[in-house]
């Protein structure tokens, strides 16, 4: 393989705001950085070295697109595998893998998995038509979801009783049981080619009732020790048992009985990793790097307590972006904004994120709350 650091093409599919992440870190190891996306605005366009507007589900796109890099990587899952997997008989390296790539395309199958190789998990079930939807053995309320195609909480529907039925989606899904929890938490894994692994410590997360989005996430955890082990542990034996190369995000439930139970995987950066960024002493964006590139692991710890805020647009506003409280926002110590570069906003579209980090977990959170309230996404 070329020189990571050198003479190596690396061709990201999809081009949002993780894309733009990766590339500021690849920067610093000078990997030449060629981008594939269907937005001509996207937030990558100005900062890769080749830029190619095309659809990520059309194969021939993909295809032609990865025989002129030396690797592929993902920052959707929303891609072509079929290109992916005859992109990698033909030698080109792909991570993560087209094969895990399919798998997690599919939430049935994704679930399937949990199950055959004893990951905790709700209890579920496969549905295919309307009628075995009625006929469901899961009981009252449960979580619906589209086996395809769902992101950042779209293709979730509650079924809390009877009556919800008319709106449920008629597509093939899953219906699992809704899990009385006290913490949704996430742990960011990574592993490399040669098969050495490592975990971030695991990060707290609280969700945007109404768009079912990450909306405030803080690490290091609080929890007893012997449950973020138990954490760690099982994001380690999805990587090993997918034998993935590069990083994997785990998202859990931490239910009222102490058991945590698997709720979604991710094989990319991921949402509930940006904190690492001022963080950690190693980011995810950079930890990707170095799986994929079979490289040493960075060192995951944690340097400061750190809180990351979505900036999502505020509802009620849809056009051209503004930044209302930024300046206010900006006079606080330990304040870090990242803006993605989207021109337009609308109602919860992620357009940035901003990483609070103070000595005092406390005060992290403070500060935190006060962003939350200043600094909002209108027209």
């Amino acid at each position: 393989m070329k020189a990571f650091y050198g003479d190596l093409k690396l061709g990201i599919l999809g081009g949002g705001q993780l894309g733009r992440m990766l590339i500021q870190q690849a920067i610093n190891y000078n990997v030449n950085i060629k981008v594939l996306d269907p937005d001509r605005e996207a937030p990558c366009r100005k900062f890769c070295d080749e830029f190619v507007l095309g659809s990520l589900s059309d194969y021939e796109t993909v295809y032609n697109f990865g025989k002129k890099v030396d690797m592929v990587t993902i920052e959707i899952e929303k891609v072509n595998v079929d290109a992916l997997e005859q992109l990698e008989k033909e030698g080109v390296l792909v991570y993560p893998q087209p094969r895990i790539i399919r798998l997690i395309q599919d939430k049935g199958l994704q679930k399937q998995f949990f199950k055959e190789n004893d990951i905790p998990t709700a209890d579920f079930q496969i549905i295919s038509s309307p009628q075995q939807l009625r006929e469901s053995i899961i009981r009252f309320p449960y979580i619906q979801k589209l086996r395809r195609d769902g992101y950042d909480g779209k293709g979730v529907y509650k079924v809390v009783d009877e009556s919800y039925l008319y709106k449920a989606f008629t597509e093939p899904s899953l219906i699992e049981e809704l899990i009385d929890f006290d913490k949704e938490i996430a742990v960011i894994v990574a592993r490399n080619e040669k098969g050495d692994i490592s975990t971030f410590p695991v990060a707290e997360m609280e969700f945007n009732p109404q768009a079912n989005l990450v909306e405030f996430l803080i690490s290091p955890s609080t929890l007893p020790a012997q449950v973020q082990a138990e954490a760690e542990h099982i994001a380690k034996k999805i990587a090993e048992c997918l034998k993935i190369v590069g990083l994997l995000a785990v998202e859990m439930f931490l239910d009222k009985r102490g058991k945590i139970l698997v709720n979604e995987v991710a094989p990319r950066p991921h949402n509930s990793g940006h904190q690492t960024i001022e963080g950690n002493i190693v980011s995810q964006f950079e930890q990707h790097l170095r799986a994929i590139f079979n490289q040493p692991l960075g060192d995951t710890g944690n340097i400061n307590h750190a809180v990351m805020i979505n900036l999502l647009g505020e509802t009620g506003y849809q056009g051209p972006a503004v930044y209302k409280g930024l300046e206010q926002v900006l006079k606080c110590k330990g304040v870090y904004v990242h803006l993605y570069g989207k021109a337009l906003t609308k109602p919860f579209r992620k357009m940035g994120h901003v990483t609070i980090v103070d000595a005092d977990r406390e005060k992290a959170i403070e500060k935190a709350r006060y962003v939350q309230a200043t600094l909002k996404v209108i027209s």
